[in-house]
């Protein structure tokens, strides 16, 4: 069983920064793919960003890539994701998930364990 608690979501103007965390409890984070979500109002929950076990493997929505960066720090038990020149479309509640698998999923229903999500608000 793994917990995920996601922190760092706030309201912040067009143009700014935030870095999101996710600290997942268990031993065995580091077995764990790691990735990040997003879901706006009224629409489907999105894949964001992936990162394999160590770090080494990471892949981004197409949208995201050139702004957001995922990292991990397995020592910490956390995954985190940078989020540069946001924009008001980024508005969501942004959802950080474990995966039992293999490289860099990006489907949700690879995920098999997922926090309750911070909220991020770009005002313009």
């Amino acid at each position: 069983q793994v917990q995920l608690v996601e922190s760092g979501g706030g309201l912040v103007q067009a143009g700014g920064s935030l870095r999101l965390s996710c600290a997942a409890s268990g031993r065995t984070f580091s077995s764990y793919a790691m990735g990040w979500f997003r879901q706006a109002p009224g629409k489907e929950r999105v894949f964001v960003a992936a990162i394999n076990w160590s770090g080494g493997n990471i892949y981004y929505a197409d949208s995201m890539k050139d702004r957001f960066t995922i990292s991990r720090d397995n020592a910490k038990n956390t995954v985190y994701l940078q989020m540069n020149s946001l924009k008001p479309e980024d508005t969501a509640v942004y959802y950080c998930a474990a995966a039992r698998r293999v490289g860099v999923p990006q489907e949700m229903m690879t995920y098999d364990y997922w926090g309750q999500g911070t909220q991020v608000t770009v005002s313009s």
